[in-house]
């Protein structure tokens, strides 16, 4: 059973303390005359020890050295006594010059005792307070701390012994930490306030597992993705659980205890270092222009006008057919568009009409085109609205931005486009080639235009998988988790790669700011990750074990899926920019003549949703497009 200990009342630790202070003054005078009794009488002991407790109690009053509460003794409070006791010596040696014994020729505090006194005054408050620091520990470790779930702290730095301190010292808690994990300390063996430290290796994980530590509480906020992912799967492989402290602010200030520990997800594993954006270039292109996000309540649009709005524009024009996440949207909007003008737009880009009416009230000058339809097996079922929506909605803004003289058309494509074997992906390849060849076409011809006789500069990017994205496949295997599984992955070697939303949004203004026109640019996505993996440390992170506590189910490949995402086809390669994560594709370049006659071809098959006749045609325009839908892959090219 706990017991909880009481705190004494601070006028309890007030006068203990002056009785410290009064018995060392008098200790003080008898050490300095070697215990002879006779020579300290000569002093006027009475006055001496009531001048100093009147002081002290001023002093002890003023700087509240007695508020602390001694079992939690710290350098601020030692350091708080330090002061009180160094002010009270000025004054003993000060008080010689005013108040002198001259019938006995001596002083009222000679200046030995004044010195010894201070360095005894000093060791018997801190002391005890220590000592009691000290029962207390020891007393919580061996009759409290039977029942509690041990636990190790990552970094042995200030804001690991910080972590320790506050957690160790949480009345009731259910935590004890025991240990410190830190690589640079580690290999020194050394201990802090009586705890190990280990380094991160297979010995030290093993001796905390025969420690029968339960827990690793990683301390440190800027600890590296890699480092993190290491910790991680030590701890999986010796069954130990790993959390996060919370933001340094809300545990310094008391807020800390075992329910603000987050537990470490699978975005935190998958997630890269932060990246670094060239703002002030791109505060020069966006500052006070007029910019349309099409797609604008998705994942990767809503995004985007979240990122936009830091550049401070003049206007953001939100379009999206979607009205219940666009009303989610312009609420969220509220309290972070300070000073930046945004329109919600419902409108479908396949609407002419509703387009050509969105550019003449509004006249935007960039455009960042993140509507498209993406599930693929969705696609895979209704080819047509895939072309209507991701080639006939891209084409038709295209256009569009062309005879309203927009500065640059920003369009996000997918890793899906290339060597396509599923519709998402070659429709998405056919609006890369549209635009490409679009711009080229009237480059090259010197295409008169209206407004500010300046050409559209298009731009495309192209990125895998985002974390956390409607319908991605995270989100599904945590929700498959929660009911008890199983959870289904397509096929054990199905390999993708990932970034998360705001990354992928911040490499995509800063290529689209980047281009000069018709770039296909890449991103670093970083190293595949095998699905079935994740699914696996998704069901460890979460305390169970894959294929015993939660079932991993193979459902077979979908129709136009493929084991392996790529960013580029075997005819192409890249070029560096400035910037480490952003690359240029050489694409193969086309004719837009006899691209723009197979494009209308494709929409006019659509519009009447001849299914395939419209495969057919995708398969004419995309050559690489290889279907892995039984019901496509027979299907020929003229």
């Amino acid at each position: 059973m706990h017991y909880r200990i009481r705190i004494l009342p601070r006028w309890i630790i007030f006068v203990l303390d002056l009785l410290c202070v009064e018995l060392c003054l008098f200790f003080s005078f008898v050490l300095r005359f070697n215990f002879n009794l006779e020579d300290v009488a000569r002093y006027d002991m009475s006055m001496i020890l009531g001048f100093s407790l009147a002081l002290n109690t001023l002093l002890f009053y003023l700087l509240k050295s007695y508020a602390g509460i001694i079992r939690y003794t710290n350098i601020e409070d030692t350091f708080r006594l330090l002061i009180v006791n160094s002010i009270a010596s000025v004054f003993y040696f000060s008080i010689n010059f005013i108040i002198t014994q001259s019938s006995k020729g001596i002083y009222l505090f000679p200046i030995s005792v004044v010195v010894i006194n201070f360095f005894i005054t000093n060791f018997t408050l801190i002391t005890y307070r220590l000592l009691v620091r000290y029962i207390f520990k020891y007393y919580q470790k061996h009759n409290l701390d039977r029942a509690k779930t041990k636990a190790a702290v990552y970094d042995a730095g200030e804001n690991g012994h910080q972590a320790k301190k506050i957690i160790n010292d949480i009345p009731n808690g259910n935590l004890q930490v025991v240990a410190f994990i830190d690589d640079v300390l580690g290999k020194t063996g050394k201990l802090i306030e009586n705890t190990p430290i280990y380094n991160s290796d297979d010995a030290s994980f093993e001796k905390l597992r025969n420690d029968d530590v339960k827990l690793l509480i990683i301390a440190n906020k800027n600890i590296k993705k890699e480092k993190l992912n290491y910790l991680v799967d030590k701890c999986l492989q010796y069954g130990i659980k790993v959390q996060q402290v919370p933001p340094l602010q809300q545990w310094l200030d008391g807020n800390l205890n075992v329910d603000t520990l987050k537990d470490i997800n699978i975005e935190d594993l998958l997630e890269r270092e932060v990246i670094r954006i060239d703002n002030e270039k791109i505060h020069f292109e966006l500052k006070g222009k007029k910019i349309l996000v099409t797609g604008a309540a998705g994942s990767i649009g809503s995004e985007l006008v979240r990122q936009l709005l830091k550049y401070k524009p003049s206007l953001i024009v939100m379009c999206d057919n979607a009205e219940t996440p666009m009303h989610n949207m312009i609420l969220e909007l509220r309290e972070i568009a300070s000073g930046v003008n945004v329109k919600p737009y419902i409108g479908d880009i396949c609407d002419r009409t509703r387009m050509e009416h969105l550019f003449e009230i509004y006249n935007p000058e960039v455009v960042f085109h993140a509507a498209a339809y993406k599930h693929v097996p969705i696609m895979e079922d209704n080819p047509s609205v895939a072309v209507l929506n991701n080639v006939f909605g891209t084409k038709t803004l295209a256009e569009l931005s062309v005879a309203n003289g927009v500065e640059k058309f920003v369009m996000v494509s997918t890793d899906k486009a290339v060597n396509p074997t599923n519709i998402m992906g070659a429709t998405k390849r056919i609006a890369e080639i549209f635009t490409q060849s679009y711009y080229k076409y009237m480059l090259s011809n010197d295409i008169a235009l209206p407004h500010n006789n300046k050409l559209t500069k298009f731009v495309t990017t192209r990125f895998g998988n985002v974390l956390g994205s409607n319908g991605s496949v995270i989100p599904i295997f945590k929700k498959q988790l929660e009911k008890g599984g199983p959870i289904t992955v397509t096929h054990p070697e199905i390999t993708r790669y990932f970034m998360t939303i705001p990354e992928a949004c911040q490499l995509v203004i800063e290529a689209g700011v980047m281009g000069q026109g018709s770039e296909i640019f890449v991103f670093d996505m970083g190293e595949p990750v095998k699905i079935a993996d994740l699914a696996r440390k998704i069901i460890r992170l979460a305390g169970k074990e894959p294929d015993t506590d939660i079932k991993i189910v193979y459902t077979g490949l979908r129709p136009g899926e493929k084991l392996y995402e790529e960013l580029l086809n075997n005819s192409e390669n890249v070029v560096p920019t400035y910037h480490d994560k952003i690359m240029i594709a050489k694409v193969p370049e086309y004719d837009y003549a006899a691209i723009k006659d197979k494009v209308d071809k494709l929409i006019s098959s659509a519009q009447r949703h001849y299914t395939l006749e419209t495969v057919g045609i995708m398969k004419e325009l995309v050559p690489e497009f290889t279907s892995n839908n039984v019901t496509y892959e027979s299907i020929k090219t003229k």
